[in-house]
Parts: structure tokens; C-alpha cells; sequence
């Protein structure tokens, strides 16, 4: 069908605007989540968790250029399930919690990398210091509900965490390994 010429130019800018809508939010669900890392204390492995944080997610697996990512992460959440490397970690030579009591993730760029596979782009602000990061993803999606899943390896003292004494990486590791899994609701079909 072909429209007229005085309608041409409607017909182009609903189309633009359906090209440019945005793309609905998805809903994390907490219960079923989790922001994990694991970095190793004189060659042990030590595991943490967050226990507060925030995400707003916005992707269609249909077109992952159109996505957004942020994560906002409650440092003096922290948890080791050691009362004294809980009671450690906020202090100014770690998270400095008092000073920067939250970190983020704001994506820059998402794109695919086969199937049920992202790569999210963005700067990770940790202790007030922002690196580029790249976050490689797997979705598993069941209809409107998935899973997202993923690990990435950071340098802890990029981020000026452990200072001081701690800065020797014979006694804590300079790698992190952060791991997450994100129940999500509200996905569009594939």
C-alpha cells in the first residue's frame, strides 16, 4: 500500500519513532539473584557477596544495540561471613566505605556474540575510580523469564583496594573473579 504524498512524511516519522522506541525494562528478581566474587588470601580462596544492590535493565534479545545496564552496589554490603573480615572491609584501606559508599556499572555498548551470548560495554566507578570494562553475558530464557549470567576477572588495586601494607599481592591477590546470575522477568521472545 502506498500512501499519499501528503501523508509520506507521517508515515516515515511513525516508523523512525517505532525504530527508536524503547526498549522495555526488565524486572530483576532479588530473591533469585546474586553479585558474587572470589579473590584468594595468601593462595586460599575467599568468597564474598553483596548483599544490597540495584540494577535497571532495559534489553530485547532481538536488538542488544538498544539495551541499557546499570548497577548500583552497596559497598558497606559486603559480606564474607567472617565477623572480622566484615568488620574489615569498609574500613579506608579497602572499600572506604564511609568516603565511597556505593560502586557502579553504566553500560556503554551491548552487542551479541552468538547465540544467548552478550557483550556489555561500559565503566565500572569503584572507590571513586572508573575503569571500561567488558562483561561477556549468557542469557537463558525461557519465554518472558531468564537468566543472566556471567563472570569477569578485575585488578583490585586498579581500584586502590587494599592499600597500604595490603598492597603486597603475595599476601591478597591482585585478581578478583566476580561472578553474577540475575533472574529477570519480562523479556522479550528471541
Amino acid at each position: 500500500m502506498t500512501l499519499p504524498n501528503s501523508l509520506a512524511p507521517l508515515g516515515m516519522a511513525a516508523f523512525a519513532a517505532l525504530l527508536a522506541a524503547p526498549v522495555a525494562a526488565q524486572q530483576v528478581v532479588p530473591a533469585q539473584s546474586e553479585i558474587a566474587f572470589v579473590s584468594r588470601q595468601m593462595g586460599v580462596p575467599v568468597e564474598g557477596r553483596f548483599r544490597k544492590w540495584e540494577a535497571q535493565i532495559a534489553f530485547d534479545p532481538r536488538k542488544p544495540e538498544a539495551g541499557r545496564v546499570s548497577f548500583t552496589i552497596d559497598m558497606g554490603s559486603a559480606s564474607f561471613g567472617s565477623a572480622e573480615t566484615d568488620s574489615e572491609v569498609p574500613k579506608a584501606a579497602w572499600f572506604h566505605v564511609e568516603r565511597f559508599p556505593k560502586a557502579s556499572f553504566q553500560s556503554t555498548a551491548i552487542k551479541a556474540a552468538g547465540a544467548g551470548r552478550y557483550e556489555v560495554a561500559g565503566k565500572l566507578t569503584l572507590k571513586g575510580l572508573s575503569r571500561d570494562l567488558v562483561v561477556p553475558v549468557t542469557l537463558a530464557q525461557a519465554g518472558a523469564q531468564g537468566t543472566a549470567s556471567g563472570q569477569f576477572a578485575l585488578k583490585r588495586l586498579d581500584f586502590k583496594i587494599g592499600e597500604g601494607e595490603w598492597a603486597d599481592t603475595s599476601m591478597v591477590a591482585n585478581d578478583v573473579n566476580v561472578r553474577f546470575k540475575l533472574a529477570l522477568s519480562g523479556l522479550a521472545s528471541p
